[in-house]
C-alpha cells in the first residue's frame, strides 16, 4: 500500500456486449501501481453503503445513429489511461479505506440491467465505476467514492469526442477537453478540501431535522426513476423574470411543493411532522476555490423555508431561496464547512481508532449531520456544450443522480443540453406523487414538459 512498483502485465479484455462484440487480441503494456487516500467527501461513503443506497450517478448521451462498437471500443482504450485515478478498487486498511490502482483494461458492457446499481459484480471487476453501451445509448456510471459530478461529466465528455474522432469527425483543436495523449498533473489527483483547510475557525450551528415525505417505502427493487424534459429557453426566461438563477428557480419549485404535500396531510401528520423544509444543493467549489482536482470536491447549501412562520407564497419563497444561496456560497462560509470536515478527520482520537468505530461512527453522522437535516435535493449540472458539429451527433444527456437514501425518499438531477433542460426524480416509494406535486407546479407557472417513467425496478 505505501510504495510505488513498475510491472508488465498481459490482459484480455472482457467484453460483454451480447452480439456486437469481436474478442480482441491481448495487449502488453508498461504500468505503474499505486494507492490513493479517499478524498475528505469519499470517507463518509463506504461505511453507509448498501445494495440499495449505492452512491451510483449515471450520465447518458442518446445517439442519432447507433453506436459502432469497434470504433467504441478504441476510443474507451484511449482514454481510461488518461484517468487512472479512476480504475481504482476500494480497499479496507485498519484505520481507514483507501483505492487502489487496478491495471487492467475497463469492460464496456451491455446496459441491460438495472440503473445505478452497486459496485462488486464480477463484470466490474472490482472498479468504481463502469462503461455500458445499448443500440444508440452510451453510459457511464461511477461511485460518489471515485469523484463528484464534475469529474465524471469532464471523463464522459472526454469519452464521447474521442469516440467522435474515432469516427472520422473533425474535433475543433480549441475544443476544451482532456485529451487521451496529454499529460497527466497531478493537480487532477488532489483532495483539495484538504488544501483549503484552515484551523480554528467557528463551529457551524447544528441544523435542527427537516420535514421528510410521509409517502411508504417500497420493500424490495426500490429504485425508480421519472424523467421530464422541458424547454431550457422556457425555464430560463421563467428564472429571469423572477430574477433568479435557472438552479434558484427550480429549488423554489422544489420547496413549493414540499409545501403543498404538508398541506394536504391530515392534521394528526402534520403535528407529528417538523416544519423546516430545506433542501440540500450540491456546489462545485472549483467555482469558488481555484483547484483542478479531478477527484469529490463539492458541498452542499441548505435553503430553507419554515412552516411554523405560516404558508409561503411561490414569490415569498423565491426572494428567500435566492438570498439564502448567495449567502451560502459566500467563501468564508464554505471555508467553516470545510474546517469542520476536514477537522474531525484530523482529529487524533477519531484516526487512531480502528476502521469498524470508525464506520459506526460515520454512519450516525451521516444521519444527524446529512439526511435528517434535509427534505430534498436538488443537483443541476448545468448545460453540456461540445461543440456545433458533435452536438448535432446526440439527440439528448441524461443525468441520474444516486439512489436516495430512506428519510429522503425522492432527489432530483437536472443538465441542460442544447434547447432541452432534463429533470430526473429518483424515487423509492410506492407512488410519484411528488414528482405530480413538482410537474403540476411547473404546469401552474406555465411551462410545459413530456414525462415518463426510464426505470420501474432498477435494483
Amino acid at each position: 500500500m505505501g510504495g510505488k512498483s513498475q510491472y508488465w502485465c498481459s490482459v484480455v479484455y472482457p467484453y460483454h456486449i451480447k452480439d456486437m462484440i469481436e474478442q480482441e487480441e491481448p495487449i502488453e503494456e508498461v504500468i505503474e501501481d499505486f494507492w490513493l487516500r479517499l478524498d475528505n467527501a469519499a470517507k463518509m461513503y463506504p461505511a453507509i453503503l448498501s445494495r440499495e443506497f449505492t452512491t451510483v450517478f449515471r450520465f447518458s448521451a442518446g445517439l442519432r445513429e447507433p453506436v459502432r462498437i469497434q470504433p467504441f471500443f478504441r476510443a474507451v482504450r484511449r482514454v481510461e489511461n488518461r484517468f487512472p485515478y479512476y480504475k481504482m478498487k476500494l480497499k479496507r486498511g485498519f484505520f481507514w479505506y483507501y483505492l487502489e490502482h487496478h491495471n487492467t483494461p475497463v469492460p464496456v458492457q451491455e446496459d441491460i440491467r438495472g440503473l445505478c446499481r452497486g459496485f462488486g459484480e464480477e463484470e466490474d471487476q472490482g472498479l468504481l465505476f463502469r462503461i455500458l453501451v445499448r443500440e444508440r445509448t452510451i453510459s457511464v456510471e461511477f461511485s460518489h467514492i471515485l469523484t463528484d459530478g464534475h469529474g465524471a461529466i469532464e471523463f464522459f465528455k472526454a469519452l464521447l469526442i474521442t469516440y467522435f474522432s474515432e469516427l472520422g469527425l473533425t474535433v475543433p483543436d480549441d475544443l476544451s477537453y482532456f485529451q487521451p495523449e496529454t499529460r497527466i498533473d497531478s493537480d487532477e489527483l488532489e483532495d483539495s478540501f484538504h488544501r483549503y483547510f484552515k484551523k480554528h475557525l467557528p463551529k457551524r450551528i447544528h441544523l435542527p431535522r427537516a420535514f421528510h415525505l410521509p409517502y411508504p417505502i417500497k420493500r424490495t427493487a426500490r429504485f425508480s426513476v421519472m424523467k421530464a424534459i422541458l424547454s431550457l429557453d422556457s425555464v430560463k426566461r421563467q428564472a429571469r423574470e423572477y430574477a433568479v438563477s435557472i438552479t434558484e428557480y427550480l429549488v423554489s419549485v422544489y420547496l413549493y411543493s414540499l409545501q403543498q404535500v404538508f398541506r394536504e396531510m391530515n392534521e394528526r401528520q402534520q403535528r407529528k411532522s417538523h416544519k423546516l423544509l430545506r433542501i440540500q444543493v450540491p456546489v462545485n467549489l472549483r467555482n469558488i476555490f481555484p483547484s483542478r482536482s479531478m477527484r469529490n470536491f463539492t458541498l452542499f447549501v441548505l435553503p430553507e423555508i419554515d412552516l411554523r412562520l405560516g404558508y409561503y407564497s411561490f414569490r415569498e419563497i423565491l426572494k428567500k431561496v435566492h438570498h439564502l444561496m448567495q449567502l451560502e456560497k459566500d467563501e468564508k462560509l464554505i471555508s467553516r464547512t470545510i474546517s469542520r470536515n476536514v477537522g474531525s478527520e484530523r482529529d487524533k482520537i477519531l484516526r487512531s481508532l480502528p476502521l469498524f468505530v470508525k464506520s459506526m461512527i460515520l454512519q450516525t453522522q451521516y444521519y444527524n449531520l446529512g439526511a435528517n437535516l434535509y427534505s430534498g435535493e436538488l443537483t443541476n449540472l448545468g448545460k453540456i456544450d461540445l461543440s456545433p458539429g458533435l452536438n448535432d451527433r446526440i439527440e439528448s444527456f441524461t443525468f441520474v443522480p444516486p439512489p436516495p437514501n430512506k428519510a429522503l425518499k425522492v432527489d432530483c438531477g437536472v443538465i441542460g443540453f442544447k434547447d432541452k433542460l432534463v429533470m430526473t426524480f429518483g424515487n423509492i416509494t410506492r407512488t410519484k406523487a411528488f414528482e405530480q406535486r413538482f410537474l403540476q407546479t411547473l404546469s401552474r407557472e406555465g411551462l410545459l414538459y413530456q414525462s415518463e417513467n426510464i426505470q420501474e425496478e432498477a435494483l
